[in-house]
């Protein structure tokens, strides 16, 4: 598990939304409060978040611009390129990140060994919060009507009063 910090995405009633907290640590010493870790891609329709090293994130975050735009957008065909590529190419192979990738219709987590998880339930974590985060979002979405704009935010909030890696900077974009 990557430590320094919270990602979060959730689909609900046709919004789709990704948090994330602005904190990057090394060790256990805080570096930065308000770093930006979730990005909008391809005119606005996609959204992705990292949880790892930040270099190796945007490295990741580059390829995968690369790959929706080979695919014209298709989130699914993007993201098995990417997986596939990430696994098999000696220096991407090294980087220590993972990604949330999410659309109006798909949401994958995808890791560097090649994994592409689908979550049953359209909500996924990432990072040291994650647990934290998920656990949140999922009470919510059970016993509230928030939206997933609401909800991904005070799941972060949460998340950052336990968590020593998430800090309460959170940034939240919406499809």
């Amino acid at each position: 598990m990557f430590k320094g910090t919270t990602i979060l995405a959730i689909k609900r009633k046709g919004e789709v939304a990704i948090s994330g907290d602005g904190q990057i640590s090394i060790g256990n010493t805080i570096m930065k409060n308000n770093t930006k870790k979730i990005r909008k891609l391809y005119n606005d329709k996609i959204l992705t978040g990292f949880a790892g090293a930040s270099a190796d994130a945007i490295t990741l975050f580059e390829k995968f611009e690369k790959k929706l735009d080979e695919f014209h957008g298709n989130l699914t065909k993007a993201v098995i390129s990417l997986a596939k590529e990430w696994r098999t190419d000696k220096i991407l192979r090294r980087l220590e990140a993972i990604l949330i990738v999410a659309d109006k219709v798909n949401m994958f987590i995808v890791s560097g060994t090649g994994d592409i998880i689908e979550p049953d339930d359209n909500i996924a974590a990432i990072g040291s919060g994650g647990p934290y985060a998920l656990a949140a979002a999922k009470a919510l979405i059970k016993f509230s009507n928030l939206s997933a704009y609401e909800i991904a935010l005070e799941s972060l909030k949460i998340a950052s009063s336990i968590c020593v890696y998430t800090n309460d900077k959170i940034i939240v974009e919406k499809l």
